[in-house]
């Protein structure tokens, strides 16, 4: 069993260029990854099987247009800005002890960065990551045969004109109870000290069990252009008033 895992740093790599490397570390690589991103410029990014009508202000992004991506993943629907924190993993699934089903995988990232965070109150609610009863951070995941992909979406900080991008979803966690999305969220920097503290933390815990080796970006690119099975697409979203 290889407990090996490569660490990819990124600062401020746009959302959909990062979802792309993912895609080929993971359709093109037995190696198992880690990649953590400190922000994005902004954007909206929806799950593979969301529909932009029912999730995305059409008056909002005709006034102000943003980019749109569609993850390979499933999940729902964020509004992504230079204050986000993403960290994604990629795992063979011999790799740990757990069956690699959606639960066991979410229970598994909880215990992470509970030990990694030390926040209290710090758990999983349903999908989501929450500090109390407000959510604090979105996951996805993505389960193929031998491999599969566990990320997150953390708001260390966000910007609330932004999140009027999005819609009330016709499918919301029970626990939101109908809440705003400012009655719904919180702030990562409301408990932690720094971004670099947040990132500084992950990368500790994740020396605590697995053997990490720092990988700079430079020698994956031409991984992107080799022939796989690609899931994530820019588009625009049609917003005629």
């Amino acid at each position: 069993m290889n407990k090996s895992v490569n660490l990819l740093h990124l600062q401020n790599v746009p959302i959909h260029e990062q979802l792309q490397i993912e895609e080929a570390l993971l359709r093109l690589t037995e190696e198992n990854w880690c990649l953590i991103n400190e922000g994005s410029p902004p954007s909206i990014v929806m799950g593979i099987s969301g529909k932009p009508e029912e999730l995305i202000c059409n008056k909002h992004v005709a006034k102000h247009p943003l980019p749109l991506i569609k993850r390979y993943s499933g999940g729902g629907t964020v509004v992504v800005n230079q204050d986000t924190l993403f960290v994604s993993f990629i795992f063979q699934k011999d790799v740990h002890d757990f069956p690699a089903f959606p639960e066991p995988i979410l229970r598994w990232s909880e215990l992470f960065y509970q030990e990694a965070l030390n926040i209290p109150d710090f758990h999983l609610r349903e999908n989501d990551y929450v500090i109390g009863k407000h959510k604090c951070g979105g996951n996805a995941q993505y389960i193929q045969k031998h491999r599969f992909v566990h990320h997150t979406t953390f708001l260390w900080d966000y910007d609330p004109l932004q999140m009027d991008y999005l819609l009330h979803p016709k499918k919301t966690p029970t626990y939101r109870d109908g809440r705003s999305h400012h009655q719904f969220l919180c702030r990562l920097k409301e408990f932690l000290p720094s971004k670099s503290h947040f990132i500084s933390q992950i990368k500790n815990q994740l020396k605590q069990t697995y053997l990490v080796q720092n990988t700079p970006l430079n020698p994956l690119i031409p991984l992107l252009s080799k022939p796989h099975r690609k899931g994530t697409t820019q588009f625009l979203f049609p917003h005629n008033p």
